[in-house]
């Protein structure tokens, strides 16, 4: 048991002119004699990775049934986690079906996936989905945190018309929505993220100008800084320091990246500002980010697109250099199909990147990942079919102390809301209803299992 003489407040913020850096969990915000993970009121946070245009199924489902004993080709990147992976088999998300919509299966993917509602076709400003359970979420868990959610993306988001076979570019331009008829703005560039997190004084410009004379924000609260190391003890010295070593790398990571954008000779209207030329790059540093917000509790939801329904992109570091979206649509050829699982895979270790980062940092007696639930998939599975049966879908974290190793095989008439409402079960945020769902996923093991 730990013990501390002070009880440091949860919320404290170093401060300086124009910023303010939140800081992470320490022990000296645990009122003396009393234990640590008791004490604090350590928060419960939820995490949603979207990949698009399907999966290799085959390369996906693990066999068997209860115990995880062997992960999948694709899931085996999640090795190190084996013992918090649950992989839920035969959810449905059946409210992306067409309904006499006709086509549009790809913007109907990525917009039921987390709202569990059909949404209404049109290519004007009446559209219409539903709250996603990130945002119920995020309604709850972001009452005391300084922003309610991330929602971040790797491609643009600002497309405008018909998308999809009728359907409204709003509907591929983000997979979270605040209301049936507000969807959330999805955020590309790094250095924007960086300033929501820790920007509080000025406008936007200042702020960026700031950034900009390569000052690092922990210039600005060096004084804040130096008085609270003087308070702590050994091991909260440690901890404010490898998360104040994560803040300046963060920023030079950033700082690198635009010198880069800067320099590059190439024309690229499409790539944001501050984003690396490395989509791995670009993506581990949006993760990174993310993680240093739930590390300082500056929020406790986010969303994450690793690429928009139909994308194009190629991967030739992977040795894919045919686009993906014709990837997906493989006709059972093993080529293509072996070609879909190598980019499965690879988006999966960007997340598995991502938890190992909150498997990393201590927690009260645990660690960041113990108290987080991160679902990891899609909202098609066989692209060729453009089915929302059968969902790729794993979830790894201990939030409400989840015990993972496990597969849970349902039948497909099963909704994919009925996960969502367990999840938000295990964060301290139950739902009455959500979409479709039937009733909650039993996520508790068995007796024996």
């Amino acid at each position: 048991m730990f013990v501390t003489k002070m009880a440091l407040p949860r919320r404290t913020f170093l401060r300086g002119m124009g910023v303010s850096l939140a800081l992470p969990f320490l022990d000296a915000m645990v009122p003396a004699l009393v234990p640590v993970a008791k004490a604090a009121e350590i928060p419960r946070r939820l995490g949603f990775v979207y990949i698009p245009n399907g999966a290799a199924m085959p390369f996906w489902q693990p066999n068997g049934e209860g115990v995880l004993t062997e992960l999948s080709p694709t899931l085996k990147v999640l090795e190190p986690f084996r013992d918090q992976v649950i992989v839920p088999i035969g959810l449905s998300q059946k409210q992306a079906e067409s309904f006499g919509d006709g086509n549009g299966e790809h913007s109907r993917a990525g917009t039921v996936w987390l709202s569990g509602v059909h949404p209404k076709h049109t290519e004007g400003a009446d559209v219409r989905n539903g709250p996603t359970a990130d945002q119920i979420a995020a309604m709850e868990l972001g009452k005391n945190t300084a922003l309610r959610s991330l929602e971040l993306a790797m491609e643009q988001t600002y497309l405008i018309g018909n998308c999809d076979n009728g359907y409204s570019c709003v509907y591929t331009n983000s997979i979270s929505w605040r209301t049936a008829t507000d969807p959330n703005p999805m955020e590309t560039n790094p250095r924007i993220v960086f300033q929501r997190l820790f920007g509080d004084g000025g406008s936007a410009a200042d702020r960026l100008a700031q950034a900009r004379h390569d000052r690092s924000i922990l210039d600005w609260v060096t004084a804040d800084l130096a008085k609270l190391q003087t308070s702590l003890g050994a091991a909260d010295r440690h901890i404010l320091g490898d998360y104040v070593d994560s803040v300046r790398e963060l920023e030079r990571r950033i700082q690198v990246a635009e010198r880069q954008a800067g320099e590059s000779p190439l024309t690229l209207p499409d790539r944001p500002v501050g984003a690396p030329e490395s989509y791995d790059e670009h993506a581990k540093l949006m993760f990174d980010l993310t993680a240093l917000a739930f590390q300082a509790d500056i929020t406790r939801v986010f969303v994450f697109t690793l690429g928009k329904e139909q994308t194009n992109r190629a991967y030739p570091e992977l040795g894919v250099v045919g686009a993906h979206h014709a990837i997906s649509h493989h006709q059972k050829d093993p080529v293509k199909l072996e070609q879909a699982a190598k980019i499965n895979t690879y988006h999966l270790s960007l997340t598995a990147h991502f938890l190992d980062k909150l498997k990393s940092t201590k927690e009260g007696d645990g660690t960041m990942l113990d108290n987080t639930l991160v679902l990891h998939g899609g909202g098609i599975s066989d692209a060729d079919q453009h089915s929302h049966i059968d969902l790729p879908l794993v979830l790894v974290g201990g939030a409400g102390g989840l015990k993972g190793g496990r597969i849970l095989r349902h039948s497909v008439d099963t909704p994919m809301n009925n996960l969502l409402l367990s999840m938000l079960d295990r964060v301290g945020v139950p739902a009455e209803r959500f979409g479709d769902a039937t009733g909650r996923l039993q996520l508790a093991p068995l007796s024996g299992v």
